[in-house]
């Protein structure tokens, strides 16, 4: 097993797109070892509507980037506090879906560090009822990676504000909260450490204690990798075009009325778009319903597009930003 160094970037666009480079791109006998760290970020499941996953509004706040992964699987939230790692290796008869194959050594790793950690249900790992990391896995053209999460120190609160998770995944899970199921691994630890500490001990276990050896990441292959940050990881119809067809109703008291607004979204792009309300306005609720529709359902665009609307005129006295949190 070879050991592939990220460069210590903490770019989830650039870190994601590293991962499926080192898939396709290097020796297809060899297993190979990846480590990166992200900025705080939503990563996305590839079958997942971005839309019903992030609390957008937070999200935008706090300058959380979000990323759509190739893997299945549910959302989750990366930051400095979190390590991941991921396994890319040959997809021959016992690998793709065998968890417990690619986290048992971490599981061991993390015992030996005195973390009485063990793999739980189909994908988790989990300390007694408390889960520290989630695990995916993507398979391609006779090859694959099994990579996850370790959540060493995230910050709790900002998962449980920016991810939305469905009532009936908490409900069937028994639980009332994402943060009553989730802890962080430095909880069990008993010696003081950062997470670059955590991660040289855990590199250091999964090699048993010998020279890391490193795979050649080129100039060539950077250029490339940044190539495919820029095509697939960094391009807003991937991250949210990607989802499926959903319907949108939002409905929000303000001074001057109550505004219920319907939206029918396909791939990202509002198709339908219709506006009801009891508020007093003079215009033709279609010019602004024609300004809303054919938009991405992104907030900068639809910023831009309501900025040359006398919303004044067609609702009452209603700010732009107030409007748009309706979306």
């Amino acid at each position: 097993m070879l050991f592939i160094d990220n460069g210590n970037s903490n770019d989830p666009t650039q870190n994601l797109a590293l991962e499926e480079y080192s898939l396709t791109a290097f020796d297809p006998d060899e297993t190979y070892l990846l480590f990166y760290i992200n900025n705080p970020s939503i990563i996305i499941g590839k079958n997942q509507n971005t839309f019903e996953e992030v609390n957008l509004e937070y999200v935008n706040q706090h300058g959380i980037q979000v990323v759509r992964r190739l893997s299945g699987g549910g959302a989750v939230f990366h930051d400095t506090g979190n390590l991941n790692f991921s396994f890319i290796t040959k997809n021959d008869a016992d690998a793709f879906r065998n968890f417990q194959r690619f986290t048992q050594p971490v599981v061991a790793a993390l015992k030996a560090l005195g973390v009485d950690a063990e793999l739980s249900g189909r994908n988790d790992i989990q300390v007694g009822d408390k889960k520290i990391s989630g695990n995916a896995q993507f398979a391609t053209k006779g090859r694959m990676f099994s990579h996850g999460t370790l959540m060493f120190d995230v910050d709790l609160e900002m998962v449980t504000k920016a991810l939305h998770v469905s009532a009936e995944k908490i409900e069937s899970k028994g639980i009332k909260s994402v943060r009553s199921r989730v802890a962080n691994i430095r909880e069990f630890m008993d010696k003081e450490m950062d997470i670059m500490e955590f991660r040289s001990l855990l590199l250091r276990y999964l090699f048993d204690g010998q020279k890391v050896p490193l795979q050649p990441v080129t100039d060539e292959d950077w250029a490339n990798v940044t190539n495919l940050a820029n095509k697939r990881y960094r391009n807003w119809d991937w991250n949210f075009g990607k989802s499926p067809e959903f319907n949108v109703e939002r409905k929000k008291r303000f001074p001057i009325g109550t505004i219920d607004i319907k939206m029918n979204v396909r791939d990202g792009i509002i198709e339908e778009c219709k506006i009801y309300g009891d508020f007093f306005g003079q215009g033709d609720l279609e010019n602004v319903e024609r300004q809303i529709t054919g938009r991405r359902y992104d907030m900068e665009e639809l910023r831009q597009a309501m900025s040359s609307v006398d919303l004044k005129h067609y609702f009452g006295n209603i700010a732009v930003d107030e409007f748009l949190t309706l979306f």
